[in-house]
């Protein structure tokens, strides 16, 4: 008998002394919890009644019933009861809403306007339709206050710290986002490191994984771009697991409880899914072990490193992240160029 099998390589560590990052630490502007604080408070926006004489405008808060036809005719799903429109943003039907202004309450009003385009019922679509309606409430908007009773309303105990969680989510948007910048740089540089022969089967698999879902032409067409990921993702994991071996660490039950009660809170009201998807799914929990495993030899590898802090603001934060993405776009674009170029040198030979 003869048995053929492929064998993970073994993988000699380079030192990582060598390898560069950078920790950024964001500085948030107060201009920016402001507004961010005064587009709270618009969504937040409370309404009191107006007086029966008083007539609707633009800003206010109409409720209404409504019976519609078409060709003089009723259809299914015509009738509305007690429907609230806020006059001016034309969220109903187009120009439906700047037709109720200048009304008063009990005041009946034919709306005339054409059923949008992705009406539910196909035949109606871009139909015009008469809406008899009557008016039955007028609100206008009451200024929300920004004091310490807004706070203690949205969950903080006062203004002064709403402002710090708001700081705090601000942050955390930008510092997750130029975190992961920096893993990927640390990761490329380890990358280029370590030469690595590895099995064709496996790479294989990982093209699988990486183009499951992606059409045939697209497939042909970055066929060399999915092998060079795939061929990137197996390397950089093989030489994070050989990191995480010889420095003994290791993801316990403890780290996943961990995360997933950090999950739920991120997603009040849907707490029964998140459990119920982990208790079923056991391909799901391996794959957040797999993650939080990477998650601790990245920060193993950043204690080994030269990592410069930098502080920045959000402004600079925004600036950073648009050149990192318009490098990467010219980067591709640029790859894409030298295969064109080798695709015709190819043909000129042949």
């Amino acid at each position: 008998y003869t048995m053929e099998l492929d064998t993970l390589p073994d993988i000699k560590l380079k030192s990582l002394e060598k390898i560069q990052g950078t920790n950024y630490e964001i500085e948030v502007e107060n201009e920016l919890v402001e507004n961010r604080l005064k587009e709270i408070a618009k969504n937040q926006q409370n309404f009191s009644d107006k007086k029966d004489q008083e007539l609707s405008q633009k800003g206010d808060l109409v409720i209404f019933d409504y019976a519609a036809k078409v060709d003089n005719k009723d259809f299914d799903g015509n009738t509305g009861k007690n429907i609230q429109l806020v006059l001016g943003n034309d969220l109903f039907i187009k120009g439906f809403d700047q037709q109720l202004i200048g009304l008063k309450i009990n005041q009946n009003k034919l709306v005339k306007v054409n059923l949008p385009e992705n009406f539910p019922k196909k035949d109606l679509a871009n139909k015009k339709a008469n809406f008899d309606c009557k008016i039955l409430k007028i609100k206008k908007p009451i200024e929300t206050k920004i004091d310490d009773e807004f706070g203690k309303k949205l969950g903080a105990k006062d203004l002064n710290d709403l402002k710090e969680l708001i700081k705090k989510q601000i942050k955390g948007q930008y510092q997750s986002t130029l975190e992961t910048i920096t893993k990927k740089k640390i990761l490329d540089q380890i990358d280029k490191d370590h030469e690595i022969d590895l099995p064709q089967n496996l790479v294989e698999q990982e093209v699988k994984l990486l183009t499951q879902n992606v059409k045939k032409e697209e497939l042909e067409k970055n066929k060399k771009e999915n092998l060079k990921l795939a061929r990137s993702r197996i390397k950089t994991g093989l030489i994070l697991n050989e990191i995480g071996i010889k420095n003994n660490l290791k993801v316990n039950e403890s780290d996943i409880q961990s995360e997933i009660q950090k999950q739920l809170k991120s997603m009040p009201g849907q707490e029964k899914m998140v459990i119920d998807y982990y208790k079923n799914n056991q391909s799901a929990v391996a794959s957040l072990r797999g993650a939080l495993y990477e998650e601790k030899v990245v920060e193993l590898i950043k204690t080994k490193i030269k990592l410069e802090k930098k502080n920045i603001n959000t402004k600079e934060a925004e600036e950073l992240l648009k050149k990192i993405s318009a490098n990467s776009k010219t980067s591709k674009t640029a790859n894409t160029e030298k295969d064109q170029k080798k695709q015709k040198i190819t043909k000129k030979k042949k």
